[in-house]
C-alpha cells in the first residue's frame, strides 16, 4: 500500500506582476499585465506532490468564489485527492507577487478562507494519516491548525515536515512536533531569533542547522536557493550542491523542494537522496513562470538525476 502524503495548509489565487525593481514609498511604477496562477504554500506543495508521483492529499479551505473553483480544478487536475478541502463563504485566500528580473519575488498575502480554516476530530480522522505516511505543514494557515495537524500526525506515526513560512517564531512544542524543518535562509535567521543575520554559504548554514536542531527537530534542512541546501541530523551535517540553471521566477521553488523531498522519504529513499531529488525538483521549477504551472513531472526530474551526480560535502 502507498503511503500518502497529506498537506494542511494553504490555498492561494496569486496575483503576479513582473517589474524591473520594488516601487520605494510613495512611488507608482508601471509594471506586466496582472496574471492569476493557483498557488498558495499548501496547494503548491499538494500540487508537486502528486505531479512527482505522491499519492497527495490536501486539506484546507477556499471561499465560494471563482478563484475558489479554479485552485480546486487546478488542484484535481495535478491528481490531488481534495475531498478534505471545504469551501465556506467568503472569499479565497489571495497573494500579491511581483518578480524581479532575476526572477526572486517580493510577495503579500490575504489570507481570506485560509484564515478560519480549523481541524476538529472528525477533520483530523478525514485526513487518513496512517503510520509511515507524512504531513507537509507550512504557516499560512492558523498556528491551532497547524498544531492540531501536527500533534495528530505524530499519534499516527506519520512523518512531519514543516516548513516555516512565512517566517515567524515558533514555540518549541510545535518544534519538537517536527522531524523535518525546513527553512530558508531568512526563516532559519528569524527562527534563531536573529533576523539580520546572513546565511549566504554551507558553512553559515550547517551552523544555523546545528543551532535549529538543539531547539526540537529531530531534522533541519536550510533551503539555500541556488547553492543548493544544508541537512542535519543525527548522521550529521552535509550540504548538497544545486544545479545550475537560469532562474526565471524562483516562486514556489520552496514548495516544490518540500513536496519533492516528501515524495522520495515516502518511496523509502534515504534523507541525502531525498535531498538531490528535491534540488533537482526545484531546480526545474525555477526555470518556469508562476507556483503551480511550474511544477515539474517525475520524468523530468529524473531526467535531469541522470545528466551529472551533484556533490555532497560533509561539514
Amino acid at each position: 500500500m502507498s503511503r500518502r502524503i497529506v498537506v494542511a495548509g494553504s490555498l492561494n489565487m496569486d496575483l503576479v506582476l513582473e517589474a524591473g525593481r520594488i516601487p520605494v514609498p510613495g512611488e507608482t511604477l508601471a509594471c506586466s499585465e496582472l496574471v492569476t496562477v493557483p498557488g498558495g504554500k499548501g496547494a503548491n506543495q499538494a500540487c508537486a506532490a502528486a505531479r512527482l508521483g505522491g499519492a497527495a492529499r490536501m486539506a484546507g479551505q477556499v471561499g465560494n468564489d471563482v478563484f475558489g473553483a479554479e485552485l480546486l480544478r487546478s488542484l484535481q487536475l495535478s491528481g490531488t485527492e481534495i475531498s478534505s478541502v471545504r469551501t465556506i463563504a467568503g472569499a479565497t485566500g489571495t497573494a500579491v507577487i511581483l518578480v524581479l528580473p532575476n526572477g526572486e519575488n517580493s510577495i503579500m498575502i490575504s489570507a481570506g478562507a485560509n484564515g478560519s480554516f480549523a481541524l476538529d476530530a472528525s477533520g483530523l480522522e478525514a485526513l487518513q494519516l496512517r503510520a509511515g505516511d507524512c504531513l507537509l505543514a507550512q504557516l499560512e494557515i492558523p498556528l491551532d491548525t497547524t498544531f492540531a495537524a501536527m500533534r495528530h500526525a505524530r499519534e499516527r506515526g506519520a512523518v512531519t515536515i514543516l516548513d516555516p513560512a512565512p517566517a515567524r517564531p515558533l514555540p518549541a512544542e510545535l518544534l519538537r512536533l517536527t522531524d523535518w524543518l525546513t527553512p530558508n535562509q531568512t526563516e532559519a535567521a528569524i527562527l534563531l531569533g536573529e533576523p539580520g543575520l546572513q546565511i549566504d554559504s554551507y558553512d553559515g548554514a550547517a551552523t544555523a542547522a546545528r543551532e535549529l536542531r538543539k531547539l526540537g527537530p529531530a531534522g533541519v534542512i536550510v533551503k539555500l536557493g541556488a547553492l543548493g541546501c544544508v541537512i542535519a541530523n543525527e548522521a550529521g551535517v552535509r550540504a548538497h550542491s544545486a544545479w545550475p540553471v537560469t532562474a526565471l521566477d524562483t516562486t514556489a521553488a520552496g514548495d516544490v523542494f518540500n513536496a519533492a523531498f516528501a515524495v522520495a522519504l515516502m518511496e523509502g529513499q534515504d534523507e541525502d537522496r531525498a535531498a538531490r531529488f528535491a534540488c533537482a525538483a526545484a531546480a526545474i521549477s525555477v526555470t518556469r513562470r508562476g507556483a503551480q504551472p511550474s511544477m515539474p513531472t517525475r520524468q523530468e526530474v529524473d531526467d535531469l538525476l541522470q545528466t551529472a551526480t551533484r556533490e555532497t560535502i560533509c561539514l
